[in-house]
C-alpha cells in the first residue's frame, strides 16, 4: 500500500490499522480544544467563531506538518497554559491588543523558527542532561495524570489546601472511576484501541445514565466573517514598545522549551527530533496568521503514542478529523468529561515509569529531576517546571565542584529562564 510505504508504518513495526486507531484516539482525547481555545481568547476580546476556526484550521496544518515532514506521530494544536498567558498576561496584564499580541506570536514564531533551523537546536538539545530529559517524561506524565484527575471531579480545589478530594457521588466522579476500571480492564488485557472503546463505552454509559452534560457555555456556530478578522490581523506597530519585546521573548522562551521538553518526552523515536522541532516552529508561525496562540505539541500525543502510533500517520488522521469537525463541533462539547479523564490518568501513569532511569541517589542529578517533577504539574505550566530544574542544575554541580559536568550552554539557558522570571516579576 502506498500509504505505509510512504510513512514507513512497517519500519516502524506497525501497521496502517493501529496508526489510524491512534489518529483516532488522539483527537478525541484533544477535540476539547476546539470549544476550550475560543473560551479563553474571548476573554482577550477576540471574537469567538473567528478563534474556533482559527483554531481548528492551525490544528490541521500542526498536524499535516508534523505527519508529512517529520513522520511524527504528535499533535499540534494551540496550547493550553500558552493561551491563558497569551490572554491574561500579554493582553489583559500588559496591554497589548489582541492584534499586538498576534504580531508577537509571529514575530516569537519566527525566532523559534530560527533556532530549529541552525545547529541552535542541536546545542541546546545535547545540552540537556539525561536526568532532566527522563524527569521531563516523568513530570509531563504526572501533570496529565492531574489534568485527568481535576477533569474527572476527583480531586477539585481547595481554598484551605490548594486541592483536595472531590465529591465521589458527583455523576462526573462516577462517570470517571467507571471509565477508569473500563479502561485498565481493556488495557491491561492489552485489548487494541482500548482507549477508544473505553471512551465510547464511557460516553455510552453516561447517556444511558442521564449523567452527560454538554459544556455549559457551548458555542458552536462557525462563520467565516469572524475569522476573516482575525487572519492577517496582526498588528506590528507596538513593537517599538518595551512590553511588546517582553512579550515576544517570553512566547519565544514557552514555545521553544515547551516543546523541546514536550518532545524529548513524548517522540517514540527521538531520531525525528529535528525534524518535529522545525514543524513545531513552523506551525508556531502559523497560529499567529490565522488569528490564535500558538501551537504545542500537545501531551494528549501520549493517547495515540500509547496505542501504538508511531509514525506521521497518527498526525495526518488527527488532522483529517480536526478539518472534518468543522462540520460536527456542535457534537464535540458533548463528550463528557469523565470520558476523557481515565485515558489521560493511565498515561500518566505509564509515563512516570521513566523515575526509575534518574540517578536519584546522586543529589546533584536527582535534585533538580525532582523539581521538574513536582512543579510541572504543581505550577501548571511545563516550562516554569523546566525552568526550576534548569536554574538548579547548575548551581548544584558548582557547589559540589562538579562544574565540568555541566554542558556550556546550561549555563546561558538557566540564565535566560532567570531572565525571563525577572521580567515576570515586573508584569
Amino acid at each position: 500500500m502506498k500509504l505505509s510505504r510512504f510513512f514507513e508504518v512497517e519500519k516502524h513495526h506497525s501497521t496502517v490499522k493501529r496508526e489510524i486507531l491512534a489518529g483516532v484516539t488522539s483527537f478525541f482525547t484533544i477535540a476539547y480544544i476546539i470549544i476550550v481555545n475560543p473560551l479563553i481568547l474571548a476573554d482577550a476580546g477576540m471574537p469567538y467563531y473567528g478563534v474556533l476556526l482559527a483554531t481548528i484550521l492551525t490544528s490541521v496544518a500542526g498536524c499535516f506538518f508534523m505527519g508529512f515532514y517529520a513522520n511524527a506521530p504528535i499533535i499540534l494544536t494551540p496550547g493550553m497554559g500558552v493561551n491563558a498567558f497569551f490572554t491574561y498576561t500579554i493582553i489583559q496584564g500588559m496591554g497589548l491588543s489582541w492584534r499586538e499580541a498576534l504580531a508577537a506570536v509571529i514575530l516569537s514564531g519566527i525566532l523559534f523558527l530560527i533556532i530549529a533551523s541552525t545547529k541552535l537546536k542541536d546545542v541546546l538539545s545535547e545540552s540537556i542532561p539525561a536526568s532532566l530529559k527522563h524527569s521531563i517524561t516523568v513530570g509531563i506524565g504526572l501533570f496529565l495524570a492531574f489534568i485527568g484527575l481535576q477533569k474527572g471531579g476527583i480531586i477539585e480545589a481547595s481554598t484551605t489546601t490548594f486541592v483536595k478530594l472531590g465529591h465521589l457521588s458527583h455523576p462526573t466522579t462516577l462517570l470517571t472511576i467507571i471509565g477508569l476500571i473500563i479502561t485498565l480492564f481493556l488495557f491491561s488485557r492489552n485489548i487494541k484501541g482500548s482507549f477508544l472503546i473505553g471512551i465510547a463505552v464511557t460516553c455510552l454509559i453516561s447517556y444511558v445514565t442521564g449523567w452527560a452534560h454538554a459544556a455549559e457555555d457551548s458555542h458552536t456556530k462557525l462563520e467565516l466573517a469572524p475569522f476573516m478578522q482575525l487572519f492577517f490581523g496582526a498588528d506590528f506597530k507596538g513593537m517599538w514598545s518595551l512590553p511588546f519585546w517582553i512579550a515576544t521573548f517570553s512566547l519565544t522562551m514557552i514555545v521553544t522549551f515547551e516543546n523541546m521538553g514536550l518532545l524529548h518526552g513524548l517522540l517514540p523515536d527521538q531520531k525525528k527530533f529535528p525534524k518535529a522541532f522545525q514543524a513545531n516552529a513552523v506551525t508556531s508561525l502559523i497560529s499567529g496568521v490565522f488569528g490564535t496562540s500558538p501551537t504545542i505539541s500537545t501531551v494528549e500525543s501520549a493517547a495515540g503514542i500509547s496505542e501504538g502510533g508511531r509514525t506521521g500517520l497518527t498526525s495526518v488522521v488527527t488532522g483529517i478529523l480536526f478539518l472534518a469537525s468543522i462540520a460536527v463541533t456542535p457534537f464535540l462539547s458533548l463528550i463528557p468529561d469523565g470520558a476523557i479523564a481515565p485515558v489521560l490518568i493511565i498515561i500518566g501513569g505509564l509515563m512516570v515509569q521513566n523515575i526509575q532511569q534518574i540517578p536519584l541517589s546522586d543529589f546533584t542529578e536527582g535534585f533538580p529531576a525532582f523539581l521538574i517533577i513536582a512543579l510541572i504539574p504543581l505550577t501548571y505550566s511545563i516550562v516554569d517546571g523546566l525552568a526550576f530544574g534548569f536554574i538548579a542544575y547548575p548551581i548544584l554541580k558548582l557547589a559540589v565542584g562538579q562544574q565540568k559536568q555541566i554542558p556550556a550552554p546550561m549555563y546561558i539557558i538557566a540564565l535566560l529562564f532567570l531572565i525571563n522570571f525577572v521580567f515576570h516579576s515586573f508584569i
